[in-house]
């Protein structure tokens, strides 16, 4: 029983992790307006074998917390940001330009 407690206990730290990373991916898309039901989806199905997973721990009788040593994600670079392209103005459309003569 106490192997099962272990493993249980090992699953519920690395489905945090991976709960986590989900989580900062999906705040990443919303930032840059991107679809992310997909990866919100896997999310939820990560919530619900979460659940699963603590109430079968629990009827073990494992009460003790779980600390996932380290909850830093790192952030992705920030993506550069289009400048407007400058339209021309009339001058430099129509300005006369000079040409060599042979």
């Amino acid at each position: 029983m106490d192997n099962r407690i272990n493993e249980l206990r090992r699953t519920i730290r690395a489905l945090r992790i991976s709960m986590r990373e989900a989580e900062a991916i999906v705040h990443e898309q919303i930032n840059r307006d991107e679809d992310c039901s997909f990866v919100a989806q896997e999310l939820i199905k990560m919530r619900s074998v979460m659940s699963f997973l603590v109430k079968e721990r629990t009827a073990l009788g494992d009460q003790e917390p779980i600390v996932v040593s380290s909850f830093f994600i790192p952030r992705r670079r920030p993506t550069r940001k289009l400048r407007a392209a400058v339209s021309p103005t009339a001058d430099a459309v129509f300005r006369p330009r000079l040409v060599a003569r042979v």
